[in-house]
């Protein structure tokens, strides 16, 4: 049976040069939910000049930004704006980008607030005591920390370019008006619960739910409450929905916010949890986010050589650890360092280890460049 364009219209947007439109303007796209802004806190700035700093092979920031599709890129030192450049064609302060699965990383801040505010019991809580719809299905049983683990043993291999694959199916309803809900619960065992590291969207997008029907609120609303009312965010961010009613966000994946905004999301991250000296996130849970559940080189077939896994970040061996989206979106934190940086990307494909790898090692040179001290005002 052919497929049409409506079914397909997941792929078309993602699809090089479209995507360095539609990253900046899903809410072109797709419905949307708001994340209301509080009072901005603008950074305090110290620009570095960044145009000595060699990666890899002798590349450049300019190089980098060529070789990996760019589009924004935001560094931070000891919380004051050193460095920025939007070299996408619809990029700049103000836009709002496709963070794709940085928002799970997102969503684990928001379960670890929801945690201390005992609005979520504990890690321990299963799937079925927040959602009893999801009696009698695979994830019933699964834990709130499996979930954040990716140890559910849920699901198979995520994988963009077999057609049917559950992630495709999940894509295709989210933008062409299928039961989202369904089809998560419809995915099977794979493995016993706690067992492996199996890298998961419908993992995140069932935590998501559980927040949701832990704290009474959408996402959309938690998160504005929670963090961009108090971290000094400049600008509203928001949530993109599914089509078919009762709409709802993909927490696994549907944020979008300016990269400004991320590293300030960042930064709470880098100072053990807190915002202009007020707690924000648990200083447990950002160490928990920090230490890796599944080290370095263990994650197997659905992840990375060079990445551990824990609490929804992806960990590093010299102590960084960094949110990832498909296409390249990054939020990189390294507290040894006082760096965070944001590197949004349009890449012409969902997953590309080449590039991948040498964002990381681009990232690192920036951290360590600027940790030595070369930095070289303007």
């Amino acid at each position: 049976m052919t497929t049409n364009w409506w079914e397909r219209q997941g792929d078309l947007i993602m699809r090089r040069p479209f995507n360095e439109w539609t990253f900046t303007h899903m809410n072109w796209v797709l419905p949307t939910e708001r994340i209301a802004k509080g009072q901005p806190n603008p950074f305090p700035e110290e620009p570095a000049d960044l145009g000595l700093l060699t990666y890899g092979d002798g590349y450049n920031l300019d190089d980098l930004h060529r070789r990996t599709n760019t589009t924004a890129f935001v560094v931070l030192r000891d919380g004051m704006l050193v460095h920025e450049a939007y070299p996408g064609a619809f990029a700049r302060p103000g836009a709002r980008m496709q963070l794709f699965s940085v928002s799970k990383s997102v969503l684990s801040i928001m379960v670890g607030i929801a945690l201390a505010e005992k609005l979520i019991a504990g890690v321990d809580d299963p799937v079925s005591a927040y959602r009893p719809d999801f009696r009698g299905t695979a994830y019933q049983d699964v834990t709130v920390a499996q979930l954040l683990d990716m140890t559910s043993g849920v699901g198979d291999l995520e994988v963009w370019d077999v057609e049917d694959s559950g992630i495709k199916r999940f894509e295709r309803a989210v933008a062409g008006g299928g039961d989202v809900v369904e089809i998560v619960k419809s995915a099977r065992r794979s493995a016993t619960k706690g067992e492996r590291f199996n890298y998961s969207t419908f993992d995140s997008q069932v935590l998501g739910w559980v927040l949701e029907a832990a704290t009474g609120e959408t996402l959309a609303r938690y998160a504005s409450r929670k963090l961009w009312r108090r971290i000094g965010a400049e600008r509203d961010a928001y949530y993109w929905l599914t089509r078919r009613r009762p709409r709802t966000a993909i927490g696994a994946g549907s944020l979008n916010a300016t990269a400004r905004d991320l590293a300030r999301l960042g930064q709470v991250m880098a100072d053990d949890g807190l915002a202009a000296g007020e707690r924000v996130v648990p200083a447990d849970w950002v160490r928990r986010s920090r230490v890796p559940r599944h080290g370095v080189g263990t994650l197997g077939p659905s992840g990375y050589p060079h990445y551990g896994y824990a609490n929804h970040w992806w960990t590093l061996d010299d102590g960084a650890f960094t949110g990832v989206g498909v296409h390249g979106q990054y939020l990189y934190v390294d507290p040894a360092a006082r760096v965070v940086i944001v590197k949004c990307s349009a890449w012409p494909t969902q997953d590309d280890p080449a590039r991948d790898k040498e964002t990381i090692s681009a990232l690192k040179a920036v951290a360590a460049h600027l940790s030595a001290g070369r930095l070289i005002r303007t």
